[in-house]
């Protein structure tokens, strides 16, 4: 599998999570929409870290804790882009459902997070 593709498939479990955790805190706890991706995020994030590492670029040859430090740097940094896209989404069009605004969001944060895990991170 290519490693597109693979950061791909990661990706796409990565946001699974992220929508599931999302659905599910809007639906269980009296969180907001912004404050539950906030939450949503770190679990997709560290959910990625696992997947980007096992299956699409290997151990970065970096001890655990270096990579981990990277990794996060990266994703806090596309998960930024991300969340203030989902935000102003949410502002500007406030009868959007939460998920739609996520979709839009998490798209354009993957192009971001792919050249950064694969430069910074992973070094491929």
């Amino acid at each position: 599998m290519t490693k597109v593709l693979s950061f791909a498939v990661a990706g796409g479990i990565g946001f699974i999570v992220d929508a599931g955790v999302l659905t599910l805190l809007l639906a269980a706890t009296p969180l907001d929409p912004f404050s539950a991706r906030l939450v949503s995020i770190l679990i997709a994030l560290s959910s990625t870290w696992f997947l980007n590492r096992n299956l699409t670029f290997g151990p970065s040859g970096r001890s655990l804790a270096s990579e981990g430090v990277r990794y996060g740097g990266v994703g806090a940094t596309t998960s930024i882009v991300n969340y203030l896209i989902y935000s102003v989404m949410l502002i500007v069009f406030p009868r959007m459902p939460p998920l739609v605004a996520l979709v839009a969001a998490s798209g354009i944060a993957m192009i971001l997070s792919y050249f950064g895990y694969a430069r910074l991170v992973f070094n491929r």
